[in-house]
């Protein structure tokens, strides 16, 4: 909830001032936040410190995407986002195997410490070697907010809050599927977390590379093979090697699609670019909390460990279809792409 209140927020607040800048508090913001996780003592506040660090989230990595588009230049912009994102998956690689190792042996806030580290660190660097790279002046909240009256903004943040929520889904649940259904000891749970984290970085930057050469095929294609992986886990899953290397093909076509995404998003922002690069950040972690729930859900009612799986590419089909929908729409009614009848 923090990421999705914050990120249009503070985007659209911040359009005006230079990128690197604003990154570099946008860094030091979620530095504090993150520490306060490891130091506040109640359940409470600790919830309330998760929500102060998900506010700078999405505009910070919205902010980078943007300012990593406009160094690669016209006709790698997408490859720009890529870079950005892997970021977010060298994390699924290196983090939150980390992550869950720390938490086994030394308790939840040992990991939250290393967070901290690592985010300032990241001011640090910023400060550093980010380019100056200039805002927008002119722009204001209310100017940046009539984003929200385009279609075509609807229908992809749409496409990232479901089609992208399958990932969730599946990911969600990764542990239960190694313990509970392949019958592995709880230490493989960090290694098949690090086969797919490999699998996003590597997609990740191929998806970024075909996103620049045809973004709506990549977009179509990507999500028609999420539901294919997704329903394919769900058998494969009894056999820890094959669950390994299905764990690794999903994380490959999941990742394809974020700079994909992304890259659509800004597309059809047209000059409200802050915060629709920070919206997609939005749109995710509605996907994160939706695809975490309904595959909560279809195991609370007793469908078992792999029921995720088919919840997942349940709603990779219904992320397609509203693809396919603003495809059509923007092709026959180029009008309605625009803007939204008022």
């Amino acid at each position: 909830m923090g990421v999705v209140i914050g990120a249009p927020t503070i985007a659209g607040f911040v359009a005006r001032y230079p990128r690197h800048r604003v990154m570099i508090v946008l860094a030091l913001a979620l530095t504090v936040f993150n520490a306060l996780t490891v130091v506040l003592p109640t359940f409470e506040l600790v919830a309330a410190s998760r929500f102060l660090a998900g506010l700078p989230h999405g505009a910070y990595f919205g902010i980078g995407a943007l300012v990593a588009a406009d160094v690669m230049g016209p006709g790698n912009r997408a490859k720009g986002v890529a870079f950005i994102l892997t970021g977010l998956t060298v994390a699924n690689v290196i983090g939150v195997p980390l992550g869950t190792f720390l938490g086994q042996e030394w308790g939840w806030r040992a990991a939250f410490a290393v967070v901290a580290l690592v985010f300032a660190l990241a001011t640090l660097c910023i400060a550093l070697f980010v380019p100056a790279h200039p805002g927008d002046p002119g722009r204001t909240m209310r100017q940046e907010l009539r984003v929200f009256r385009r279609a075509q903004v609807w229908f992809t943040l749409g496409i990232g809050a479901i089609g992208f929520g399958g990932f969730f889904a599946v990911y969600s649940y990764i542990a239960p599927l190694v313990t509970e259904v392949a019958g592995s000891p709880e230490w493989a749970v960090p290694i098949v977390l690090v086969l797919m984290g490999l699998g996003m970085t590597a997609g990740n930057l191929v998806g970024g590379h075909l996103a620049d050469i045809d973004l709506r095929r990549t977009l179509l294609w990507g999500l028609a093979a999420m539901a294919i992986v997704f329903s394919l886990l769900a058998f494969l899953s009894f056999w820890i090697v094959s669950l390994g290397l299905t764990v690794l093909v999903v994380g490959f076509v999941s990742s394809v699609l974020s700079p994909t995404i992304q890259t659509r998003l800004m597309d059809v922002a047209g000059d409200n670019q802050s915060i629709a690069a920070a919206m997609n950040h939005s749109a995710l972690n509605i996907g994160n909390s939706l695809g975490a729930f309904l595959g909560g859900v279809v195991i609370a009612v007793g469908w078992g460990f792999t029921a995720p799986a088919w919840t997942g590419a349940a709603l990779a089909v219904a992320g397609l279809l509203i693809a396919v929908l603003s495809y059509r729409i923007e092709a026959r009614r180029p009008e309605v792409s625009e803007l939204v009848a008022s």
